[in-house]
C-alpha cells in the first residue's frame, strides 16, 4: 500500500494550512502570536523578500538561528520562493559554520545575533541577515507576496550531519519524501488538529523541522518553539499554554521526572522519543510517573528521517525494548555482522558534491547501511543494540554501550550513564561508565551491583562521576569528549 499525500510541496501545505485552520493559532513565540492565516501570508511576504535579493529556484540559503517564529517564517518563506534550505548547527563556532555556508553554495546567512551572547558572522561575500532586528518587520515579510511552482521531486533542504565522527555531510532530501513520511508520523504519534506542541529539539535537526513544523501544519497544532533547553522555562510553558505534546530527547524526560514536582502537567498526552541509547527504565518512568497517554519510540537518521515507529496499541515491553517497526515504504535487515540496512522512498538523494561518501552509504542495491547495529525480534521490531564505532572488545566478547548503559540507568542512584571502551593491557578493552548520580553511590557499590547483573565482561571497570555530561544540541551524548 502507498500513502496518497496531499501536496507537491512544502509551500502547498502551508497554503492549505491556512485554509484548514484559518484563525486558529499556528505559533505562539513569547509575545508573537500568529494565525495560520496570518503564518501564511507572512510566509507569502518573505517569499518575496527572497526573491528580491536575487534568490531563485534552487538557490541554497544557509539558516543558522535558534527555534523561534522567525524561523519558521523565514525557513518556509524560502522553501516557498523555491529555494533550498540549509539549516545550521547553532551549537557551531563560526569557522565549522562558515564551512556549510560555502560548501553548500549558499547565497546569503540568516542569524539571529544575541543568541547565546554570540555574534554569528558569515563568510567573505555571502550576505548576512539577522531575523530579529530585520525580521518580521524588516527583511522577513517585507516583498510582494511570492508562490513559485515547486514540485515533489524539488529539492527541499540540504541538512547537514552532526560531524561527531567527521566533518559533517549534506544530506540531500526532496519536498515529496518529507511530506509523505511525516503525514504517516503524524498518525504514529497521535499529533491531532488543537494540539499544543512545544518544540524543544531544535529546528535545525530533522526532529525539530520535520517532526515539528511540517508535522504541525499538516495536522493543525499549534507551535510554541523553545530556543534553549530549560527545564524551569518548560513546566512553565506546559502550564501556561496547556502544553499537549513534548516530545524530545531521554535527558528531556530526565529533567521533567527530575523537576516536575509541585506543578500542573496534566495537559500532557504525547510524548516522542527515540534514541540508541534510551533506557527500558526510562521509558517505564515516563509512562507510569508522568501524564503521558500515548509513548511513541522510535529510530531514525538524518539520511533517511523516521524509519521505524512503535505502533498505537503495542504492549508496553514492545514499546520499552524496541523502536518499533519499520514506517510504510521502508525496507529493514540486519547484516551479518549486526549493522542495520535501510531501503526505501525516504532514503536521501545523496550526500552533496559528495559521490565516494555516497556510495560508500548506499550500495548498488540501494541499501543504506546506517552504521547503528540491531536486532530484529519475531513481530519484525527493531532493537538498536549500539553504534558500530561504539562497540568494544573485551576479551574477545563484543560489548554494546547502549545495553550496558541500560542496565546501569536501572540503579536508583543513577541520573545517567555513558560507556566508553578503554585501553587495557589484559583484556584489550574494558568499560568505563561515566555516571550522573541522583544519590550517593561509590564506584565500587556500582560496579558490584552491575557484576550482579550483567555477564562479566560488560561490567565497567571503572566508573567516573560527573555533573553533567556532554551533550550535543539534539540532547545526545558527545562520546568522543569522554576519556
Amino acid at each position: 500500500m502507498t500513502t496518497t499525500v496531499r501536496w507537491h510541496s512544502i509551500p502547498e501545505l502551508v497554503r492549505d494550512a491556512a485554509e484548514r485552520f484559518g484563525d486558529a493559532e499556528a505559533v505562539v513565540d513569547g509575545d508573537t502570536r500568529l494565525t495560520f492565516a496570518e503564518l501564511a501570508d507572512q510566509v507569502r511576504r518573505t517569499a518575496g523578500a527572497f526573491a528580491s535579493a536575487g534568490v531563485g529556484p534552487g538557490d541554497r540559503v544557509a539558516l543558522w538561528a535558534p527555534n523561534s517564529a522567525e524561523w519558521m517564517v523565514a525557513a518556509f518563506g524560502l522553501l516557498t520562493a523555491g529555494g533550498v534550505l540549509v539549516p545550521v548547527n547553532t551549537r557551531f563556532r563560526d569557522e565549522e559554520a562558515h564551512d556549510i555556508v560555502v560548501r553548500s553554495g549558499a547565497k546569503a546567512l540568516l542569524v539571529q545575533n544575541g543568541f547565546l551572547d554570540r555574534e554569528f558572522t558569515g563568510p567573505p561575500g555571502v550576505p548576512v541577515i539577522d531575523l530579529k532586528s530585520d525580521g518580521r518587520h524588516g527583511f522577513l515579510g517585507s516583498g510582494d507576496p511570492l508562490e513559485r511552482k515547486v514540485g515533489e521531486d524539488d529539492l527541499a533542504d540540504i541538512i547537514f550531519t552532526s560531524g561527531t565522527t567527521g566533518r559533517p555531510k549534506g544530506v540531500m532530501t526532496t519536498h515529496g519524501q518529507t511530506l509523505r513520511l511525516y503525514e504517516e508520523w503524524c498518525d504514529l504519534a497521535q499529533l491531532r488538529a488543537g494540539d499544543r506542541y512545544l518544540i524543544v529539539n531544535p529546528f535545525f535537526h530533522i526532529f525539530g523541522y520535520k517532526a515539528g513544523l511540517v508535522a504541525s501544519l499538516i495536522r493543525g497544532a499549534t507551535v510554541l518553539p523553545l530556543a534553549v533547553f530549560d527545564v524551569d522555562r518548560v513546566l512553565e510553558l506546559v502550564e501556561k499554554e496547556r502544553v499537549t505534546v513534548l516530545p524530545g530527547p531521554p535527558t528531556l524526560y530526565h529533567s521533567l521526572l527530575e523537576a516536575g514536582g509541585g506543578r500542573d502537567l496534566s495537559s500532557l498526552r504525547v510524548a516522542v522519543t527515540g534514541s540508541a541509547d534510551i533506557p527500558v527504565e526510562l521509558v517505564r518512568r515516563i509512562t507510569t510517573e508522568l501524564p503521558f497517554r500515548h509513548l511513541m519510540t522510535g529510530y531514525g537518521l538524518t539520511e533517511a528521517g523516521t524509519v521505524t515507529a512503535s505502533r498505537p496499541g503495542d504492549p508496553y515491553e514492545a514499546v520499552a525494548t524496541t523502536v518499533g517497526r519499520p514506517c510504510e515504504g521502508f525496507e529493514l535487515r540486519v547484516a551479518d555482522d549486526g549493522e542495520v540496512l535501510v531501503r526505501g522512498y525516504g532514503v536521501m538523494r545523496g550526500y552533496l558534491d559528495d559521490p565516494a561518501a555516497t556510495a560508500a552509504a548506499i550500495d548498488p542495491d540501494g541499501w543504506l547501511h546506517t552504521g547503528d547495529l540491531g536486532e530484529l525480534d519475531a513481530e519484525g521490531r527493531l532493537r538498536i543494540v549500539g553504534r558500530k564505532k561504539d562497540m568494544f572488545i573485551v576479551g574477545g566478547f563484543n560489548a554494546y554501550p547502549a545495553e550496558i548503559e541500560g542496565f546501569l540507568m536501572r540503579h536508583p542512584a543513577v541520573a545517567q550513564a555513558a560507556v566508553i571502551g578503554v585501553p587495557d593491557a589484559r583484556l584489550g578493552q574494558v568499560g568505563k561508565a561515566f555516571v550522573v548520580p541522583r544519590a550517593e553511590v561509590s564506584e565500587a557499590e556500582l560496579i558490584a551491583w552491575a557484576k550482579e547483573r550483567m555477564a562479566g565482561f560488560k561490567v565497567p571497570c571503572h566508573v567516573e562521576f560527573r555533573t553533567e555530561l556532554p551533550l550535543n544540541a539534539t540532547g545526545k551524548v558527545m562520546k568522543d569528549r569522554l576519556s
